[in-house]
């Protein structure tokens, strides 16, 4: 018996593995594991052969490298100019050779004669291999038949101070050392190829056991006739079906489907909303994807019963299969079918035209308009006043303000639009609002508690014919944000509990547009006010620029854009634009941290690129910061342009971070976009940025923008730009805050998608004559005469009171200059708001302000120039540095200032003459 059973499992199992391979999903199965294993055989060899060709490679590498560096090792030169090297180099070598684990390295002389090698017995013969390119001073490398046998070698020349040849290094290996190294690598590779084998064989299988499950095994002539079948009983039915996909594809339709909705014949594939003979409502329904059970359709003079069920209950693909049932002999209710498709009409229509915008009151118009006259014939809106501002509603009916008013006719004697109301709690209203459930009055003239909110106006409106009210609550996140009232003349019959169902869907519909349209309300006024509080309220006051700016935020929610414009150290002026990734509170919040990082780099008074670098680690940080505290909507980066522009060298140096260039407008109208270094956005890393120089005549504008300005869905970035250039070309004298209108008006649309920051500066340069500058000698001597130069200018510029201040600054920088400091010294005044003093020498060395001891003799100078400057610093350049002061212009005498100063010092000097 147990052979019995033993033979006929065998039995099974054999057919069992015949109709396996017999199947589609068998046949599939060894169609793969074929593929897989010739391209895992593919993939061994070819890790095999680049095995080779690294090990060669390295081989030639370590050889280079070991002869190179003991060619250039201390005491080689000394040791072949003893009178005998070998003894000297020989321990080297084999010191040499064992720890950078290389055969041999071979010192020989130009003419190949050998000083050293592992097989002492070499020593004094001739280098197998070639010396020709080493001689010449190169490195040469080459395979060779040695006295280690088959060697791949490195030949290197030994240089003298002077630079000529005066001998030769030789290292390598034995090419069987290397081949062993590729032998050692073939196990690895090949259980590699193993691995990835089992693993493509193990998902093979998988997949062939889903197409198993799929198929259930059939094989290919089984599923054929399986299919015909399937064919035959799906068009003999005298019952239409659908197969629905869920993005809403018609992928199947019998034959009864076709002649009840009289679909055309390539229906099959077209989206439901594309089939012309269908109705609305059904296209809705098609379309839903809910469950329907015996919903009353037209097809044309037909009237349809139609089932609905999903398809993918049972594991299968996502859609709805759909079943058509010829009702025409329901005519009889046809009348109660119209009225509900006219309310499935109304509400398809207020899915579609509730909510539109994220606006609160332009949503409650919404909801009116939708209503009348196919509902009711007055709607009236009222909302808790709080609302309207995007806070959250009061508890009560009182103070709700009345936002939306709508009727059939306009001499009606309802509350009139924005009126503040305090509904009694006896109301419909009142009572709703409360319990969040609607109210039906059938007869408002009896209504005793409607009537007691306002007796005059309630008689008014029962005598105008208003005879119904449904009172709804507008109910959104478990909070009530006001009620929708529904009135009706006696023209037609009052509110049935069926209508009330239907206003309470209505309402439930607008709720959640304006809900959201109020929490967008509160979140884009935060959001515009921090971000305008973070944007500068005023430019400050400087010479070298007339400057114009807009700043525009987004109708749709603001971003990172932002602006700047930053006095510098000499006249100079800092132009910055910004833009940071993303939208929201936490983009304003984060362009805050960069405006005002911007503003403490320039402060050191870094050239362009050097700050981008800085401000680019800044936002690393930034990123880093925030993804260890799961903040969920990070920064991924933000772009910048920096530019500095010099009114007394009349050049402008910028540099970029994934930011637009700006646009140049010549003096004589001309516009120019400069080809700047592009720079990777803020906050990638890795990259550095690098800075150009521009030559800027007197009037050029400067146009700094964000891309809110120039990019939109309805043109490309071309386009922007050639609008951006036609825009400010041909207008040279326009001024910039015209300019900046000019280009709004021609750029941006009604409501734009994005924020918008631009800049319009246009040089002022410093007049030569305003401009005074000397070479100082490094000679103590040569102070007195710098004074006396200084004072004399001072004379000319009419601003003799500051000669006494000056000559205490000039005298202490350029002392300081010729002590510390080293040549060229270079001194330069500059006569702008205020007076500048500037002296540059060639040392980096910086200056620190510091307190002196009560014994010191020194160590006050600095402190007595801050004194009597109104700011100074320390500027670096590329060759030295330069220290600044600046006086006011509007100054107290020269020896006030001076006791102030020597007063905070704690020093007492005569100040006469």
């Amino acid at each position: 018996m147990a052979d019995l059973f033993a033979r006929l499992r065998r039995i099974s199992w054999r057919a069992s593995a015949g109709k396996s391979l017999r199947s589609v999903a068998g046949q599939v199965f060894v169609l793969q594991v074929a593929l897989v294993v010739l391209l895992v055989v593919f993939a061994v060899f070819a890790l095999l052969l680049q095995s080779q060709r690294d090990t060669d490679s390295e081989a030639k590498r370590r050889s280079v490298a070991v002869a190179q560096t003991f060619a250039h090792s201390p005491g080689i030169l000394a040791a072949l100019h003893t009178p005998h090297p070998t003894k000297v180099l020989q321990p080297l070598t084999e010191a040499g050779r064992k720890s950078a684990g290389v055969d041999f390295i071979v010192v020989m002389d130009t003419h190949g004669i050998r000083y050293t090698h592992p097989m002492p017995d070499r020593i004094g013969k001739r280098f197998v291999g070639t010396i020709g390119p080493s001689l010449a001073g190169g490195v040469y490398t080459e395979s060779v038949h040695g006295p280690l046998g088959q060697e791949v070698q490195a030949t290197v020349p030994i240089e003298n101070p002077d630079g000529h040849v005066v001998a030769l290094v030789s290292a390598g290996l034995k090419v069987k050392n290397v081949t062993n190294q590729v032998d050692r690598q073939i196990p690895i590779i090949l259980t590699a190829g193993a691995a990835a084998l089992g693993g493509a064989t193990a998902v093979t299988a998988l997949v062939g056991r889903r197409l198993r499950r799929q198929t259930h095994s059939l094989a290919p002539d089984e599923m054929t006739r399986m299919y015909d079948h399937h064919d035959a009983v799906l068009h003999s039915v005298r019952e239409g079906v659908l197969i629905v996909a869920d993005d809403g594809r018609l992928l199947l339709a019998n034959d009864e489907a076709r002649r009840l909705l009289d679909l055309p014949p390539d229906a099959e594939g077209r989206h439901v909303t594309q089939l012309p003979a269908l109705e609305p409502e059904t296209v809705a329904l098609l379309g839903s994807g809910r469950e329907a059970t015996d919903e009353v359709h037209l097809a044309g003079p037909r009237l349809l019963a139609v089932n609905q069920r999903p398809t993918d209950r049972d594991g299968g693909p996502k859609g709805t299969v759909v079943t058509l049932r010829d009702s025409t002999e329901l005519q009889a209710v046809s009348g109660r079918a119209e009225t509900a498709r006219e309310r499935l009409k109304l509400l398809y229509d207020a899915g579609l035209g509730i909510g539109t915008t994220l606006d609160v009151t332009r949503t409650a118009d919404e909801l009116a308009q939708v209503a009348v006259p196919r509902f009711a014939d007055f709607v009236t809106v009222d909302l808790a006043d709080p609302v309207l501002h995007g806070e959250e509603p009061a508890a009560t009916a009182t103070g709700v303000r009345r936002v939306a008013v709508c009727g059939v006719r306009d001499d009606h004697p309802l509350y009139e639009k924005g009126r503040l109301i305090d509904f009694l709690p006896s109301t419909p209203q009142a009572r709703g609002y409360g319990t969040g459930r609607s109210e039906l009055v059938t007869d408002l003239s009896s209504a005793t508690g409607w009537h007691a909110q306002d007796p005059e106006r309630a008689g008014r409106i029962v005598d105008y014919g208003i005879h119904s009210l449904v009172s709804a609550p507008i109910k959104a996140r478990g909070a009530v944000l006001g009620v929708a009232n529904f009135w009706r003349t006696k023209e037609h019959g009052p509110f049935d509990e069926e209508e009330l169902s239907l206003a309470e869907e209505l309402v439930a519909r607008a709720a959640v547009s304006i809900d959201n349209a109020r929490r967008y309300a509160r979140e884009h006024a935060m959001a515009v006010t921090l971000q305008r509080s973070l944007l500068p309220r005023a430019l400050p006051e400087q010479g070298a620029l007339e400057v114009g700016y807009r700043y525009l935020p987004a109708q749709s929610g603001v971003s990172g854009d932002w602006f700047d414009v930053i006095p510098l150290p000499g006249g100079r002026v800092a132009l910055v634009v910004g833009d940071v990734v993303g939208h929201g509170l936490h983009a304003a919040a984060t362009m805050g941290r960069l405006r005002t990082a911007v503003h403490n780099f320039s402060t050191l008074d870094l050239p362009p690129d050097e700050l981008l670098s800085h401000l680019d680690d800044l936002v690393g940080r930034i990123d880093q910061d925030e993804a260890c505290t799961e903040v969920a909507a990070a920064v991924v980066g933000a772009t910048c342009l920096y530019a500095i522009y010099d009114p007394v060298t009349r050049r402008c140096v910028m540099a970029r971070a994934g930011h637009l260039a700006p646009a140049l407008v010549s003096p004589d109208g001309d516009v120019t976009f400069p080809d700047l270094p592009f720079g990777p956005p803020l906050g990638l890393g890795g990259m550095p940025f690098r800075s150009a120089e521009l030559d800027v005549p007197e009037g050029t504008q400067l146009v700094l923008y964000t891309d809110g300005l120039i990019e939109d869905r309805d043109r490309d970035l071309d386009e922007g730009m050639e609008l951006l250039r036609q825009s400010l070309a041909g207008h040279p004298d326009r001024p910039p805050e015209q300019s900046c209108q000019a280009v709004l008006d021609t750029l941006l649309p009604a409501r734009p998608k994005d924020d918008v920051a631009l800049l319009v500066a246009r040089t002022r340069p410093l007049p030569p004559d305003r401009i005074a500058d000397w070479d100082v000698p490094s000679d103590p001597a040569a102070v007195a005469r710098m004074r006396d130069a200084a004072c004399r200018k001072l004379d000319e510029w009419d601003l003799s009171e500051l000669s006494f201040s000056l000559e205490l600054v000039l005298s202490e920088l350029v002392t300081n200059a010729i002590r510390y400091g080293s040549e060229p010294i270079h001194v330069r005044l500059i006569l702008d708001r205020t007076l500048i003093c500037e002296v540059a020498d060639g040392s980096s060395t910086s200056p620190h302000l510091r307190y002196a001891a009560t014994t010191e003799e020194g160590g006050r100078g600095l402190f007595l120039v801050a004194q009597m400057t109104e700011r100074w610093g320390t500027r670096y350049t590329p060759t030295g540095k330069v220290i600044w002061a600046e006086l006011p212009l509007s100054e107290c005498s020269g020896e006030k200032a001076l006791t102030l100063a020597l007063a905070d010092a704690d020093l007492d000097l005569d100040l006469d003459p």
